[in-house]
C-alpha cells in the first residue's frame, strides 16, 4: 500500500461581501415574548456575527455535488451527502477527494482518503464591525427583520422576525487551506473555485429563496509552503496583487502551473 505523503499547501485568502442581508443562524432555545424567532450565529466573546467554516464548507459540497450529479447516498446528522463506495468511483468523484468521506473510509480502498480542504470561520472585518457598531442597531451588529405567513384559507397574519447581517458587510481572513497529496490533486484545486463561484450564483445560509444570502468573493490572495521547506512561503497570488473576483482567477490558465512550482511534488516511497 501506498505512503501517505503530504508534499504541500496552499492558503487561500479572500473577503466575503453580503450583498443582500446574511442569515446563518445559531441553535435556537426558547423564544421569548417580543423576541427573535431566528438569530444569527455570533462569537461568543465579541458578539460579533460570523460566516462558519461549515456553513460554507457544506454549501460549497451540495453545489458540487449536484453540479456533478453525485447521488446523495449517505446520512451524516440531519443531512444527506454524496459518498463513494468503491475506489473506482472515488478515483473518478469530484466531491470526496476534495471535500472528504466520513470515517472510517472503506477497507477496499487504497488510494489516500484525506480531505484536501479545510474552510475556516470568515471573521467580520475591523471596519465592517465598526460601521455596523456605529449604526447603534437595537440587536447590535444585526438588523431584524419581519416576515408574514399568510394562511391561504382563513388569511391570517403569523409574523415571525429574524436577524441578518446586514448587506454590504464584509467578512475575511485565510479561510482556505488545501493539502496536496498527489499528481491530481493540481486539477482538483480547480473544483475549489468552481465551488465558490456555485455559492455566488445562489446563496449562503438561509432564507436564500426569499432574498437573503446573496454574496461574492474578492480581493482573493494566494501561497503555497511545500514540506521540502514548510518555513518557505511562496506567493502564487500576492496580497499586493490580489485578484478581483473568482472569474478572473478561474481564468488564469497559469494558476495551476505557479501552483505546482510552489508545491512540488517530491518522490514517494512504497511499501
Amino acid at each position: 500500500m501506498e505512503k501517505v505523503k503530504l508534499h504541500g499547501r496552499v492558503m487561500f485568502s479572500t473577503t466575503i461581501t453580503a450583498d443582500t442581508g446574511l442569515h446563518i443562524g445559531a441553535q435556537q432555545g426558547g423564544i421569548e415574548i417580543g423576541g427573535v424567532d431566528l438569530t444569527v450565529i455570533r462569537d461568543p466573546l465579541s458578539r460579533e456575527p460570523y460566516i462558519p467554516g461549515s456553513s460554507l464548507k457544506g454549501k460549497m459540497r451540495s453545489l458540487t455535488e449536484k453540479a456533478h450529479e453525485s447521488i446523495q447516498n449517505q446520512d451524516v446528522g440531519q443531512a444527506r451527502i454524496h459518498v463513494c463506495n468503491t475506489q473506482g468511483d472515488y478515483d473518478r468523484c469530484m466531491v470526496c477527494p476534495v471535500f472528504g468521506i466520513p470515517a472510517p473510509a472503506p477497507k477496499q480502498f487504497t488510494s489516500v482518503t484525506l480531505t484536501r480542504l479545510a474552510v475556516r470561520d470568515g471573521k467580520l472585518t475591523r471596519d465592517s464591525a465598526k460601521r455596523l457598531a456605529d449604526l447603534n442597531l437595537e440587536m447590535g451588529f444585526v438588523e431584524t427583520k419581519t416576515e408574514v405567513a399568510i394562511d391561504r384559507i382563513t388569511s391570517r397574519a403569523v409574523p415571525r422576525t429574524q436577524e441578518r447581517v446586514p448587506a454590504g458587510a464584509e467578512f475575511s481572513g485565510e479561510l482556505f487551506v488545501y493539502s496536496f497529496y498527489e499528481e491530481r490533486d493540481y486539477e482538483l484545486f480547480r473544483v475549489v473555485l468552481e465551488a465558490l463561484k456555485l455559492v455566488e450564483d445562489d446563496y449562503l445560509g438561509g432564507q436564500g429563496s426569499r432574498g437573503s444570502g446573496k454574496v461574492h468573493f474578492s480581493k482573493l490572495s494566494l501561497y503555497g509552503r511545500s514540506t521540502a521547506d514548510y518555513r518557505l512561503k511562496v506567493p502564487i497570488i500576492e496580497e499586493r496583487e490580489s485578484v478581483s473576483s473568482i472569474e478572473a482567477v478561474l481564468a488564469d490558465q497559469t494558476l495551476i502551473d505557479r501552483i505546482r512550482k510552489a508545491v512540488p511534488l517530491v518522490s514517494k516511497q512504497t511499501t
